[in-house]
């Protein structure tokens, strides 16, 4: 290693490679400071996130003339059900049906309808049925409360319970 003199430079440095050493940091200040510029302006240009178009409402319909217990929505049944719906209607039945009610029509009061737009697979996949079951669920679309976990019930049973909801669904022209 050179000793260096005051100001930095190395002993026996010429003029020429002080210069091309000065004029290298110079290049890479200056090309810093347009890469920097740039990257500022594509950030300011994108602009604040464009709002998604909501495919239903999610203020839940005003339930006040349905009296407490009753079914919330009306469903039509399909006329028939596949083998795997078949399976979760059963499950259903013996572990939903208490709070969500027949043919997951809602009891007012108790729980909501499943058989609703709010719970259309683009909003709720079949996931968020498996997790609620599994963890229960904070209210946040209807004033019933929230839902505690559903004991007894495994990861399958769930997806079984969803395809019976989603085949409930789609005769009632939910998508």
């Amino acid at each position: 290693m050179r000793p260096t003199h005051a100001g930095g430079f190395t002993r026996g440095q010429t003029g020429k490679e002080r210069t091309e050493k000065d004029m290298n940091k110079s290049a890479w200040a200056i090309l810093a400071f347009f890469i920097i510029g740039a990257v500022a302006f594509v950030w300011n240009s994108m602009g604040p996130p464009q709002p998604q178009p909501q495919t239903h409402s999610m203020t839940p319909p005003n339930t006040s003339g349905i009296a407490k217990g009753a079914a919330i929505v009306q469903v039509a049944l399909p006329s028939a059900l596949s083998a795997e719906a078949e399976i979760g209607k059963r499950g259903y039945e013996a572990k939903c049906a208490s709070c969500h009610g027949s043919n997951a029509a809602g009891q007012n009061g108790v729980a909501p309808p499943l058989v609703h737009k709010i719970y259309e697979p683009g909003h709720h996949s079949d996931i968020a049925f498996v997790l609620a079951a599994k963890n229960g669920v904070r209210s946040h679309h209807w004033n019933f409360g929230s839902m505690p976990p559903v004991e007894g019930l495994t990861d399958a049973d769930v997806r079984y319970i969803a395809r019976y909801v989603r085949e409930l669904q789609q005769a009632n022209g939910i998508r």
